[in-house]
């Protein structure tokens, strides 16, 4: 072989060397190429997809809470638009990595990551139901226990495909680095043997080749460990290494605006939990509150130490319940968690609705509690969610609005009442109420005389305030007459304290005051009343014009020199004078008989009849207050013990509803009232019978009818079976006995059967006071303008004539 052989053969060879490396070199670049276009162009793109599916799945969470929390159906249908899209755009999302999925994991993770997707829509199409269905609570319950729940679900198996398509991305890049490495060791290998022969190839190998490919390396390393999607790699030249680097630069543009993207939208749901004016918590294991919790919490219970906290000690410490019910709720908590969903319906009635929170300076919070079950696929209840809403201001606001609701209830129930016929009831329960003042202020200790007298007092006041409808009034005036009626018990728990019942006494004063102040400076109503107004009341007095015109014939016809004729002139018109400021009966009792078809509705009776006959008689002022107080008890008794339901009535042959006569008369100098009702009478042998119950007559002893009836004004005597609003309290006949001695009067029963002896008796009431109550008209007009006056019987019992033959009234 020659030398040009040889040389021409070394340079075959180094051509075929140079040939063989070049073609090794293109080869190992082609097949690094090739790693690094499916890393940027395959593995990473798939990598970032999955993050990218993380940002759809809390975009769906934030369009979630968009629908629930929507204050319009404008908002809300947006909301489900923006839903469908997200939907579809997660199902394209997960088909394109099923498309790019490389490993059974990564499959099951997809498949997983589809029905975890399916499992969520359905719960936000439930909650949109319910928030369709205006159940906003509960839609927003289901917002934090089942949506998001199965969002958690959905976040988990996203995230951990995120993780699967990293690790495939990190092994990738790894290969790839592996890859290159080994295309350098191999170039450098083959260019140290030719280092004389391919200097000059070697070296421009590695400028366009390994340099960049390392400097590629390196930086996406450095990206990929710092997580900084700000940096570039920088491009040298278009060649297929850079067409890499700038696919490469486009995934990680695409990365950075990604993750933007998802931090805007976690900054939405932290600042809309962060301004939700509602503290909402969750009660897990050992009813402490988990860690996730509604910032609001903190401005609620003023304090940042909530999370891990005993719930007990949270939201129940230094609050009004007592140690039994917190006993209760801690119970009801420990047996819910873990457990069947029922025992939540169980306990649920446990778990108190509202309570009142001191704060550490003194102030106290009215906390409304919203109590639900978060359960799982199970039916187990694995956590309480409690929400807390800070109502004071809206309780505040509503005490506000009810005492101005009172106030105009109030108005409206003087507006009903005559001027006139309210000044008299203001009148006579302040002089009740001084009576039991000074009855109070005399007695340092108990004294039963003294109680009962308390007792019929607040019990007129509470009649004659439910005769004219003053709720309350009538409201207040119970709650004191209920004290009385304890220190009367024989047993009585209530000791005797004369603060203490003077304060209560008080509360009444205020509350006839506070009627009183309303008459006066909301309506106007100064005084009595009468068409000449507050001041005029005292100065004008009506009289029937028929009397005067008598008076005056009398006077004209007068023969002045008969002294006989002036005596009569003068007594006819004394006896005009005297009728001035008189009403007749039913004008006096005109409250009580009003009052009558609301208390029959009360007693389940039909509306009573009243037949008033006055005869012609008026009363005067003081007469008409003394009347009104006895017929309150007088009618009302009648009502509720004599007069009998209307089935009743019915079956026996009788009306509906019953009759109730009234007739006025004056006998030696006695004003005489006499009522009488067709009811069933005096119950004698009721009456008898709780006589021989508390020792007043003896079982066997022989005690006439008339004896038996005068039980009935022993102070708490009741025939009721129970004790109601009317009656029950043994306070009534007494009432009546008392007021009239203190007018220097008296109250007799007399019977008008003559069934000696029966269960039930017809009887007569009558009222008698002096006649100085009452002014005879006839008098004055003459007994020629009333031809049908009947003149009242002889004797001393009082009955008018004709009166015996009518049924009963029934004060027992």
């Amino acid at each position: 072989m020659t030398i040009r052989h040889r040389i021409t053969l070394l340079v075959l060879l180094t051509f075929v060397a140079l040939a063989a490396i070049g073609g090794y070199a293109v080869y190992r670049t082609r097949a690094s190429a090739s790693q690094v276009k499916q890393v940027t162009e395959g593995v990473v793109p798939s990598a970032l997809a999955s993050a990218d599916l993380v940002s759809q799945v809390k975009g769906v969470q934030l369009a979630t809470m968009t629908l629930v929390y929507a204050p319009d159906d404008t908002v809300v249908a947006q909301a489900q638009q923006d839903l469908k899209a997200k939907h579809a755009a997660i199902d394209s999302a997960l088909d394109k990595q099923a498309d790019s999925a490389e490993s059974q994991a990564q499959k099951g993770l997809i498949v997983q990551a589809r029905e975890s997707v399916q499992n969520y829509f359905n719960a936000i199409d439930d909650t949109a139901k319910m928030k369709a269905a205006g159940k906003n609570e509960l839609a927003q319950a289901l917002l934090f226990a089942n949506v998001a729940q199965y969002r958690d679900e959905l976040e988990g198996v996203v995230n951990t495909l995120r993780v699967e398509k990293n690790r495939q991305k990190d092994e990738a890049i790894a290969t790839l680095n592996g890859s290159l490495a080994t295309t350098s060791t191999a170039i450098g290998v083959v260019t140290g043997i030719a280092i004389l022969m391919l200097t000059v190839i070697g070296s421009l190998l590695y400028r366009q080749i390994t340099r960049p490919l390392s400097r590629m390396q390196a930086m996406m390393s450095e990206i990929a460990t710092s997580q900084d999607f700000t940096r570039r790699v920088p491009v040298g030249r278009m060649d297929e290494i850079g067409h890499s680097i700038v696919a490469f630069n486009g995934m990680i543009e695409k990365i950075q605006e990604s993750s933007a993207q998802l931090k805007q939208k976690t900054a939405d749901i932290q600042a809309m939990l962060q301004n939700m004016q509602q503290g909402i918590l969750t009660i897990v294991d050992g009813a402490v509150v988990h860690s996730e919790y509604s910032a609001y919490l903190e401005a609620i219970f003023e304090t940042n130490d909530i999370a891990g906290r005993p719930m007990m000690d949270l939201v129940f410490a230094d609050t009004e319940l007592g140690a039994d019910a917190l006993s209760q709720i801690d119970a009801a908590t420990h047996a819910c968690l873990g457990q069947d969903a029922i025992n939540f319906a169980f306990n649920q009635h446990l778990l108190v609705g509202e309570i009142e929170k001191r704060m550490p300076d003194g102030r106290v919070k009215i906390l409304d509690l919203s109590w639900s079950a978060i359960t799982d696929e199970d039916d187990v209840i694995n956590r309480l969610m409690l929400c807390v809403r800070d109502v004071t201001e809206l309780r505040a606001l509503a005490q506000e609005a009810g005492e101005q609701r009172r106030h105009l209830e109030m108005i409206g129930e003087i507006l009903a009442v005559s001027q006139e016929k309210f000044h008299q009831f203001i009148e006579s329960s302040s002089n009740f109420v001084h009576a039991n003042e000074r009855i109070i202020r005399k007695h340092s200790q108990a004294d039963m005389e003294a109680i009962a007298e308390l007792f019929r007092n607040m019990h007129t006041i509470k009649g004659n305030a439910r005769t004219y409808n003053l709720q309350h009034l009538t409201n207040v005036v119970h709650e004191t007459e209920q004290r009385y009626h304890e220190l009367r018990e024989p047993e009585a728990s209530h000791e005797w304290d004369q603060d203490s019942l003077m304060e209560e006494l008080a509360r009444v004063k205020e509350a006839i005051e506070s009627y009183a102040r309303i008459n006066e400076v909301s309506l106007g109503r100064k005084g009595p009343g009468g068409s000449a107004g507050s001041a005029g009341a005292d100065r004008y007095l009506t009289v029937d014009k028929e009397h005067i015109h008598a008076s005056l014939r009398l006077l004209e016809s007068v023969n002045s020199g008969d002294l006989g004729d002036l005596l009569s002139m003068r007594d006819t018109v004394r006896q005009t004078l005297r009728l001035l400021g008189t009403e007749s009966v039913e004008e006096a009792l005109s409250g009580v008989l009003d009052s009558l078809p609301s208390l029959a509705g009360e007693l389940g009776k039909g509306t009573p009849v009243v037949r008033i006959d006055d005869n012609g008689y008026r009363l005067q002022a003081h007469g008409a207050d003394v009347l009104n107080n006895v017929f309150m008890h007088l009618l009302r008794n009648s009502m509720d013990h004599g007069i009998e339901t209307a089935d009743a009535r019915l079956t026996q042959g009788k009306p509906a509803a019953g009759t109730i006569d009234i007739e006025v008369g004056i006998d030696n100098h006695v004003l005489q009232i006499t009522m009488s009702d067709d009811g069933r009478g005096l119950a004698l042998h009721r009456i008898r019978g709780i006589a021989v119950e508390r020792g007043w007559i003896g079982a066997n002893d022989a005690v006439t009818d008339e004896t038996i009836a005068q039980f009935i004004f022993r102070p708490g005597f009741s025939t009721a079976n129970a004790v109601t609003e009317v009656s029950g309290r043994g306070v009534g006949m007494d009432a009546v006995q008392d007021f009239l001695k203190r007018e220097h009067g008296r109250i007799e029963l007399h019977f008008t059967d003559d069934h000696t002896g029966a269960a039930f008796r017809q009887f007569q009431t009558v009222v008698c006071l002096p006649d100085s109550f009452a002014v005879d008209s006839f008098d004055v007009a003459g007994a020629k303008h009333h031809p049908q006056r009947s003149e009242p019987a002889g004797g001393s019992t009082g009955a008018p004539a004709g009166a015996a033959g009518k049924p009963s009234a029934s004060p027992a």
